[in-house]
């Protein structure tokens, strides 16, 4: 047993330990959600985000030490979101076809996200900050963050609210449009990406490239869109 703490405290030193445990947690959170026909708990992001998560609390590792291996990771976060681009240009011509609803579902779907967020958070008696926190939680975390630290809210608190908000449109998001009767992918894809952001689009990819293509989009405009409106309503709410 002393022999097995020593060869954990000699791997522990080493960057690219983390990078490994990353990448293979979500390759058997991948087999998983395979093996399970897709079943939404079985969430890809979920799975792996709570096993890293387990892992590190199990070991004591912090998070310094864990982000010096998986910032390989975080640096391909960049790349392949400008990919996004290639499915999206594959979907040009409709999406010429399609620019009045595709706005008008945007301003639904960003105004929502963030009344509804400030409307659960007054209920919920929050203070300003965390309000403020919570805002932009549908909006990609880079954008999401800038926002909060903008209008005085805590990134850290944000950063949490937005993984928090991409794991349930991943997990909830397919099968309750399904529930609702839809079944164009542009709609489920682009419903996703506005509310979900990356997290949410990267499901959305697996359902299909239509979809994932659609995602990108609402993610983007979101962000941007998000960036716009949540200085506003702070402004008119007195926060």
């Amino acid at each position: 047993m002393e022999g097995l703490f020593q060869v954990w405290a000699y791997l522990e030193e080493q960057p690219l330990l983390w990078l490994t445990v990353t990448v293979a947690t979500y390759a058997t959170a991948q087999w998983l959600f395979v093996t399970g026909r897709r079943f939404p708990l079985l969430n890809p992001v979920l799975i792996a985000v709570t096993a890293t998560v387990l892992l590190l609390l199990a070991t004591d590792t912090d998070y310094d030490t864990y982000f010096e291996g998986a910032q390989f990771v975080h640096f391909l976060l960049g790349p392949a979101t400008v990919l996004l681009a290639i499915p999206l240009y594959e979907q040009l011509q409709r999406l010429k076809e399609q620019w009045f609803p595709i706005m008008l579902a945007l301003g639904v779907g960003s105004v929502t996200a963030i009344g509804s967020a400030v409307a659960i958070g007054y209920a919920l008696g929050l203070e300003a900050t965390t309000l403020l926190s919570l805002m932009p939680k549908s909006a990609t975390t880079p954008i999401a963050i800038g926002v909060a630290e903008e209008l005085g809210g805590e990134p850290s608190l944000t950063a949490v609210f937005v993984i928090m908000t991409g794991l349930t449109v991943a997990v909830v998001g397919i099968p309750l449009l399904r529930l609702m009767g839809e079944r164009d992918p542009a709609v489920k894809g682009f419903s996703m990406g506005v509310a979900g952001h990356g997290i949410a689009a990267a499901r959305a990819f697996q359902h299909s490239q239509p979809a994932g293509a659609y995602a990108g989009l609402g993610m983007a405009l979101n962000a941007t869109l998000t960036a716009l409106l949540a200085p506003l309503v702070a402004w008119l709410l007195g926060l």
